[in-house]
């Protein structure tokens, strides 16, 4: 087997579950993303005093290899099971949610088995790729804060969501450019929220079915946490989208009176962010995709049904297409 140097762009599920992937077949593998840690929507912020998951709330496992995958989390002791008390808003009614699924919790945050997963990995952040040009020594990438990066690759791996992805293939590969540009992704504000004393609501996260948002969490309540209590909340793609282009002092305020509404109360402190591409509007069922002419390769959740076992997966699935 020839080792072949593969660049993957993006360091989220998908791009690390690549790399694990084409690493352990004997390839030599170098992660880049722009953020300063990797794990993408699976993220937690923190201060000494508290700290919250702000991207993916949990994650369920229905594959096989998924579940294998959540049992070594569980056995290192960097995910665990969340067993919350679920409730369902939906115009003035509380339900309680019925069923036995089993949601798992990276520990003590969200980015904890991504930590782990990169943890054998070469992986350069605070490094947005904008630019790939092939030569005849292979594809070269350019960043915005390194310029022209020295290594060449023979393979390239874009993890990324799918504005992104096509903005990076510029005029290269025009199978994944036209499956990127198939795609809509939806935003989602969210906002974190912190209490000195906890809050008296009888549940521990709710969907919300009315209004402006879509899900609450007593974040503290998850396996692991420390600190002071604290709440997350994720709007509607449709109320974020409406208000998308709001600073977060604007937005935050708005969504903190609808959580007052809820039963909630004001928080001492919180904060928002705004993810632009959290999920996909557009239902495509491809995995991944492989340009074996190019070189070149898309994987990311976007591709697999969403959720953080459909980016494993995607991830996965084009290394082995690759190999």
């Amino acid at each position: 087997m020839t080792t072949q140097h593969i660049a993957i762009i993006g360091a989220g599920i998908a791009g690390l579950s690549c790399a694990i992937t084409l690493q352990q077949a004997g390839h030599s593998v170098q992660l880049f993303d722009k953020s300063r840690g990797v794990g993408g929507r699976l993220s937690t912020r923190r201060s000494e005093l508290w700290q919250c998951d702000h991207g993916a709330q949990y994650f369920t496992a229905k594959d096989v290899a998924f579940k294998q995958q959540v049992s070594d989390w569980l056995e290192a002791g960097v995910a665990a099971l969340w067993e919350p008390e679920i409730k369902v808003y939906t115009a003035g009614l509380w339900t309680a949610v019925q069923g036995s699924v089993q949601r798992y919790v990276g520990t003590p945050g969200m980015s904890a088995p991504m930590r782990a997963l990169a943890t054998p990995l070469q992986v350069q952040t605070s490094t947005t790729i904008e630019q790939l040009t092939h030569t005849p020594d292979g594809w070269q990438l350019s960043s915005a804060e390194h310029g022209l990066l020295v290594q060449n690759f023979s393979q390239v791996v874009i993890a990324v969501p799918p504005l992104q992805a096509t903005a990076i293939l510029g005029e290269n590969s025009n199978p994944l450019k036209a499956v990127a540009q198939s795609i809509v992704m939806q935003p989602c504000w969210t906002v974190m929220m912190q209490f000195s004393v906890p809050l008296a609501l009888p549940f521990e996260a709710a969907f919300i079915n009315t209004g402006p948002l879509s899900w609450i969490a007593r974040n503290s309540s998850k396996p692991a946490r420390s600190g002071l209590e604290t709440w997350v909340m994720h709007a509607t793609p449709a109320w974020t989208q409406a208000h998308l282009e709001q600073t977060a002092q604007e937005a935050g305020p708005e969504l903190i009176q609808a959580f007052q509404t809820l039963g909630g109360r004001a928080p001492e402190k919180w904060s928002a962010h705004r993810w632009r591409y959290a999920s996909s509007e557009t239902n495509i069922d491809l995995a991944s995709v492989w340009d074996p002419q190019a070189g070149l390769g898309l994987c990311g959740d976007w591709l697999n049904g969403g959720r953080v076992e459909g980016g494993w997966l995607s991830g996965r699935s084009l290394a082995e297409k690759m190999l």
